[in-house]
């Protein structure tokens, strides 16, 4: 499926009825068999930002597109010199108390599994497993001919030998991974290929205006239906590639629960909107559930 290259969006109409109490989301988690579906808004305790939220990096960055990575060697080299320089951040993250409670209600059998669309790996980190990974790792490279797969560790090693003298006063990181730098920085950033073919390596992260590989959606799609109800948490559903689950999930008349800061362009198809920080409204959770 191709993710439409979708920004922003613009909510209309009076906002859905949104509360502070888990009473509901308590009583369906306690059920079983929920399936979350996460967003960037669950890591920006982590220190990594989100796109959309009140500090959003969209207000000033725009994230690079398959289209003008695949087509544009100057792209690719803003993408890889910026991302260069801020990898170190997002690897550097740590789950924060939301990931933790995650993955302690999959351990405890609450949760049948969870749906990402983030690509910082703190799921995982936090001791989740079988996590579906939406738009990829960003610990992970692909080589667009070959279809090789190596560690991003071993790619910023090389980067590293052909950027000697490669210097980057970083001030602030985007959620794709990238770092904001002077055009100066950026032209003298030298890029490196693919050691099996010579191909151009890319993270193996789903751009805006690529395709989320049919068989991780068609994954996605067995886990909601034949989950009891679907938890999304930290989005805004923004993009298709999410929303389509939350859809998928009231079609079938599966409880929709939603936990954000702010509106969401699912909320229409919410059974009921929380709005509490993540890290603590899934902390609570998981306490009155224990």
């Amino acid at each position: 499926m191709r993710t439409k290259p979708t920004l922003t969006w613009i909510p209309t109409g009076e906002p859905a009825p949104r509360t502070t109490d888990l009473t509901e989301v308590v009583r369906v988690v306690g059920d079983g068999g929920v399936v979350v579906l996460s967003g960037a808004g669950l890591s920006t305790e982590s220190g990594i930002p989100d796109y959309r939220g009140a500090e959003g990096t969209l207000r000033r960055h725009t994230p690079m597109t398959y289209q003008e990575f695949v087509a544009s060697e100057d792209g690719r080299r803003r993408y890889w010199a910026r991302s260069h320089a801020g990898w170190r951040t997002i690897a550097g993250a740590r789950p924060n108390a939301g990931h933790h409670a995650v993955a302690d209600l999959l351990g405890r059998g609450y949760l049948a599994g969870i749906i990402t669309q983030n690509v910082d790996g703190l799921h995982q980190a936090a001791g989740a497993r079988d996590v579906v990974e939406l738009h990829g790792s960003l610990d992970r490279v692909v080589c667009l001919g070959c279809r090789r797969t190596s560690s991003r560790e071993a790619l910023d090693r090389r980067l590293v030998e052909a950027n000697p003298s490669f210097r980057a006063d970083v001030t602030r990181v985007n959620p794709d991974g990238d770092a904001d730098l002077p055009d100066d920085v950026v032209r003298g950033f030298r890029l490196v290929s693919c050691v099996a073919c010579e191909g151009v390596l890319k993270p193996d992260v789903v751009f805006f205006g690529e395709n989320v590989p049919r068989a991780r959606v068609d994954e996605c799609y067995r886990l909601v239906d034949e989950a009891n109800a679907l938890l999304v948490l930290g989005s805004s559903l923004t993009v298709m590639s999410g929303l389509r689950f939350v859809r998928h999930a009231a079609k079938a008349g599966k409880p929709v629960l939603i936990v954000n800061r702010g509106r969401t362009r699912g909320d229409e198809h919410a059974a009921v909107r929380v709005d509490l920080p993540l890290g603590q409204a899934l902390t609570t959770l998981a306490e009155r559930l224990a």
